[in-house]
């Protein structure tokens, strides 16, 4: 209904990258309903229609669960515009980047919409292992650049980090901060520091359990039940890395241990790289710390 579009913080907001997060914050924001328009752009038509089914089918499977009725489906659906034209962005509001982790890429991609996007639209970007200053600082608007950090699965996951830089303007990261809570989502707040809350606590953590087991200290199994039973965690740290992707956590720790080489918290394993460089990277590949069977987990890996 235009009511509730009307009482949203923007209007219209763009999604930039419909991969694993893009397409999940793209689908979030758009059955939200607090939007007139959300538009989901990919540059190229494969990713475009391969984004947009992965939305598709997430809604189908709401429906058929009966989660969401056939009226909210077609209303998330329907307000949303595909497209590979980045000129169909310069009316939005809001636009959230999700493309891959590579700040070559972000910096062309924030050259070439800072240039087709109305002077006060606002970027946010998805990125978990990025500096948002960096990117703020070639965006050309640094004012209007905040970072909104969503976690995976985004249809079910609640947190969104929301990350402002000496540049942020105060109004324009509060209108970000309440746009998270618009979209059901509940927001906290970091400063531009490394992995930001989240990762920077549970990125060494799992790298710890990693070393435990490289020097011999316990078993695989014996780790995870620990911190399962002894800390009440749902699940054990190296069934969460092989559920995370062991190349996902090799190349954040990689990223910090490079840049930040006299942190002693960041530290990498040397049987993490070996799996890495073997392929076996988890749950996606069927083998890791422990073997896997799609999304079910077998026994540790000898």
């Amino acid at each position: 209904s235009l009511s509730s579009s009307a009482s949203g913080t923007f209007d219209s907001i763009g999604v930039v990258g419909l991969g694993l997060m893009g397409h999940g914050i793209c689908q979030v924001a758009a059955a939200s309903g607090v939007h007139s328009s959300v538009v989901a752009y990919e540059p190229e038509q494969q990713y475009l229609d391969k984004g947009r089914a992965r939305i598709e089918e997430s809604v189908n499977k709401l429906l058929s669960k009966g989660k969401i009725s056939q009226e909210q489906a077609d209303a998330t659906l329907g307000s949303i515009t595909y497209t590979t034209d980045p000129s169909d962005l310069s009316n939005t509001d809001f636009i959230v980047e999700a493309v891959i982790e590579n700040m070559d890429l972000k910096k062309d991609l924030y050259g070439s919409l800072g240039s087709v996007c109305k002077p006060d639209t606002i970027f946010a970007s998805n990125t978990s292992s990025l500096s948002i200053t960096e990117m703020a600082e070639i965006s050309g608007r640094p004012d209007r650049f905040v970072g909104v950090h969503f976690f995976n699965p985004v249809q079910i996951m609640k947190l969104v980090e929301v990350i402002k830089t000496d540049h942020t303007d105060q109004a324009v990261f509060d209108a970000a901060y309440n746009w998270v809570g618009d979209i059901g989502k509940v927001a906290v707040t970091c400063r531009d520091t490394p992995g930001f809350i989240v990762n920077r606590l549970l990125v060494p953590s799992l790298m710890q359990a990693i070393l435990m087991l490289e020097r011999g200290d316990a078993t695989c199994k014996d780790i995870d039940i620990s911190m399962q039973l002894g800390a009440g965690h749902p699940m054990g740290p190296l069934t969460l890395a092989d559920y995370v992707g062991l190349d996902t956590c090799y190349y954040i720790m990689e990223g910090w241990c490079t840049k930040f080489p006299d942190e002693l918290a960041f530290e990498m394993p040397a049987i993490l790289k070996a799996k890495v460089d073997a392929g076996d990277l988890g749950r996606k590949t069927g083998k890791g710390f422990y073997n896997w069977d799609g999304d079910k987990r077998g026994d540790p890996v000898e």
